[in-house]
């Protein structure tokens, strides 16, 4: 099975090279708010575009990824909220299991549901421990989810939970804030994860200026999302991009 996606992140997780992707809703845009952010993706080299939400109303999915693959020559990686998120059109998908929660249906109900369908999609499959983090206010996933977040300030619940999702196989953690999050999980958690773990982490959510970005990748994510803030922000990939290069300059040397 082809895993030139996740050897993507891992080979630059080892090297100590940062890397960003943007995430796209595809209930929060058209086709030329597509087409826009696929520009800006190209112009300034982002590494991933993740394409997915809590809540798909729509059926524009199939047409964004179809616009992004014709634009884009990055890995497009599927972020599903849904079993309905299933979708051949892109490179590959987090297989995502919520190991901050406790509802069955996120940890494997719907994973067994859509084994079949993701066997043949030809999609890489990358195992994903999912874990949100609360972030001051009720996200879109928490409420979908039906699940409690990891509290804030408990770095030692988000350790652990990032440990058993390592010892169980998992190949990647993406802590999440989720989408309108007040705030970003914080660098003192991040670092405290990094520091138990050794696969790759993502960090998302709340993610709204360069600063914040720096705060947490210093802290050793690996790999930042941001989505929600390019609405407002399109020049935030510029920024993010350039502050991306610049970190992983002084890393290289």
């Amino acid at each position: 099975m082809n895993r030139m996606i996740y050897q993507q992140i891992v080979n630059s997780s080892l090297q100590g090279q940062k890397q960003l992707a943007v995430l796209i809703d595809p209930d929060k845009t058209d086709e030329e708010g597509v087409i826009n952010l696929a520009n800006l993706v190209k112009k300034h080299g982002v590494d991933f575009v993740f394409v997915g939400g809590s809540l798909l109303t729509g059926n524009f999915m199939g047409t964004c990824l179809k616009i992004l693959k014709e634009l884009l020559t990055i890995p497009i990686v599927i972020f599903p909220g849904n079993t309905m998120q299933v979708h051949k059109q892109a490179d590959g998908i987090l297989l995502l299991s919520l190991i901050s929660g406790r509802n069955p249906e996120l940890l494997i109900g719907n994973h067994v549901i859509a084994a079949p369908q993701l066997q043949q999609s030809g999609l890489e499959i990358i195992p994903t421990g999912y874990m949100l983090i609360e972030s001051g206010c009720t996200t879109s996933v928490a409420y979908m989810s039906n699940t409690t977040p990891i509290p804030h300030d408990k770095n030692d619940i988000a350790v652990c939970t990032a440990m058993a999702g390592e010892m169980l196989g998992l190949k990647l953690l993406y802590a999440d804030a989720g989408s309108g999050a007040k705030h970003t999980i914080s660098a003192n958690m991040v670092q405290a994860i990094k520091d138990h773990v050794k696969i790759p982490l993502i960090i998302g959510g709340g993610i709204g200026s360069a600063l914040s970005a720096q705060k947490v990748w210093e802290a050793g994510a690996d790999l930042i999302v941001v989505g929600n803030a390019l609405e407002k922000q399109p020049g935030l990939i510029e920024e993010l991009t350039d502050l991306k290069n610049r970190i992983n300059k002084v890393n290289v040397g």
